[in-house]
């Protein structure tokens, strides 16, 4: 082997240490690029822990607003989730000025199963009620997969008849009907020769829960997953929702039926010299569609990874992740030559945020949420962004109407 066939070999190997995240649940810079105040408190919670940050004012908390984070792998970091929820639009400042007290609830492993996080945020609420001053109601909340947690944990408590003395429940982009992450995508995770931390992530329990399509490397088959299954009837067995508190809805996705512009079929990525040959594929509809032909050379192997009976995913109306343009960034960084076409896709769409259709069928993928009534919904109320946003971001639109909308 030459010593250019060794430096390829080592970068097929390394390729994987990445993962997929939106803008809240990326690693942060050295330098956080925005200012995070010290917290007035820091609680540690079973699974988890959980910052206060008391509003303008206030000595105590008063009337608390819990936030849980969302999906990635490992620990949650407080401070990039505060920057990410105040930068663009300051939320949590608004909240804090309007006499909020921000409560941050984050997870040892963000990656675990739902019903364990949830355990998490069910001690932040019980912790919160303990050390109150006053008898405002919560609001209590999350982004991406920290509102399923939220959704479970206060489920869980009226199942349980524990009183969470929350009135509003809010979900910022939480894939409710499920995310989607292509299945290609998901399957060179796999591919890759050694264990990495991509595979960890798409192998994980809050991934086989979350997503609405699975790929499992054991069998290379995409479905449902069995942890999908069983999370969605536990959901079921609890009512599906908290019945006691009003419950709201945020999508980054346009609700218009339009999506980013990702035409099925069409080749979205390309690498060369590491992997060389990879090709992936938008999402199209139809039977044995071709989504990923990948190739690596250390050891040498080819795999096409197709798919039956989807919609055209990657292009739905949706909150969007740069599921394409993250790889692509790991491959160059590795030395490969790149052809990205299309680095950000539907994540979670629309219609999975606010709670109105599945995603099995396309017609049903592609509907004009603002045209239905707040009664098509799962939830009290939602709103969709007037324009396709990334997952998780907080916008004046979004972070306003939220707050319009809590409780007094």
């Amino acid at each position: 082997m030459t010593v250019s066939d060794q430096q390829n070999e080592k970068a097929e190997q390394s390729v994987g240490e990445f993962t997929l995240a939106g803008p809240l649940g990326t690693t942060p810079p050295t330098a956080l690029p925005y200012p995070v105040p010290e917290p007035d408190a820091t609680w540690d919670l079973p699974n988890g822990f959980a910052r206060v940050y008391h509003a303008e004012g206030n000595q105590g908390i008063v009337r608390p607003v819990l936030m849980a984070d969302g999906f990635n792998l490992g620990k949650s970091d407080l401070d990039w989730l505060y920057a990410g929820l105040d930068r663009d639009h300051p939320l949590l400042s608004e909240l804090r000025r309007r006499g909020r007290d921000v409560i941050l609830v984050g997870f040892k492993e963000r990656s675990a199963s739902i019903l364990d996080n949830a355990r998490t945020v069910t001690a932040a609420v019980q912790r919160t009620i303990a050390e109150q001053l006053g008898d405002a109601l919560l609001t209590v909340g999350g982004f991406s997969m920290g509102g399923l947690v939220t959704r479970y944990a206060l489920a869980r408590m009226e199942q349980d008849h524990v009183d969470h003395r929350t009135s509003v429940y809010f979900s910022y982009d939480t894939p409710h009907r499920g995310a989607h992450i292509p299945v290609g995508l998901q399957a060179f995770s796999h591919f890759i020769p050694l264990p990495n931390a991509f595979a960890r992530q798409m192998n994980s329990p809050a991934a086989r829960q979350m997503l609405w399509r699975h790929y499992d490397p054991m069998t290379g088959e995409s479905g449902v997953a069995p942890e999908r299954t069983e999370f969605l009837r536990d959901l079921e067995r609890l009512g599906g929702w908290p019945r006691i508190p009003r419950t709201l809805a945020l999508a980054n996705g346009r609700g218009d039926g339009t999506g980013p512009s990702v035409p099925p079929g069409e080749t979205v990525l390309k690498a060369e010299r590491i992997y060389p040959g990879t090709v992936f594929s938008a999402q199209a509809q139809g039977r044995d569609v071709t989504v990923a032909e990948l190739k690596r050379r250390f050891p040498k192997a080819e795999k096409t990874v197709t798919t039956t009976g989807f919609p055209e995913l990657d292009g739905a109306p949706g909150g969007t992740l740069r599921s394409y343009g993250i790889l692509a960034d790991a491959l160059k960084k590795v030395g490969a030559t790149v052809d990205l076409r299309h680095a950000e896709i539907c994540f979670v769409p629309s219609v999975s945020a606010v709670a109105v259709r599945d995603l099995d069928e396309q017609k049903d993928l592609y509907t004009a949420v603002d045209s239905l009534s707040p009664e098509d919904s799962d939830v009290d109320d939602f709103i969709c962004s007037a324009t396709t946003t990334s997952h998780t971001a907080v916008t004046e639109e979004l972070g306003t109407w939220l707050v319009d909308r809590l409780a007094d």
